[in-house]
């Protein structure tokens, strides 16, 4: 689980990349709500809130030098994703600059 607690949390269980067919390999539609992109160096992120039947999960897809590598997370696990998110940033600014 991402907030550490130990107990297996639904977003835990269903939080896959994108690869990894959902319901063995059928196509469900999706529905775009809304879209963000940014670049960092040279890899190019996109931020994707989606929604189709089985409910509404944000999909961040990297994209490098042609390849994409996707994750989805479930809106119910959006708000630990980002607390964690914030954990390791809070710990990158005291890491000593590499040389």
């Amino acid at each position: 689980m991402l907030g550490g607690s130990g107990e297996n949390s639904s977003s835990e269980q269903t939080m896959r990349t994108a690869t990894q067919p959902w319901s063995g390999g059928a196509s469900v539609v999706d529905t775009q709500l809304q879209n963000q992109s940014i670049r960092v160096e040279r890899k190019h992120f996109t931020f994707d809130l989606r929604e189709n039947p089985r409910g509404r999960f944000l999909r961040i897809i990297e994209e490098v030098n042609g390849r994409r590598d996707a994750i989805i997370i479930p809106l119910t696990g959006l708000e630990d994703f980002r607390d964690q998110l914030n954990e390791i940033i809070k710990f990158s600014k005291n890491l000593t600059p590499k040389t």
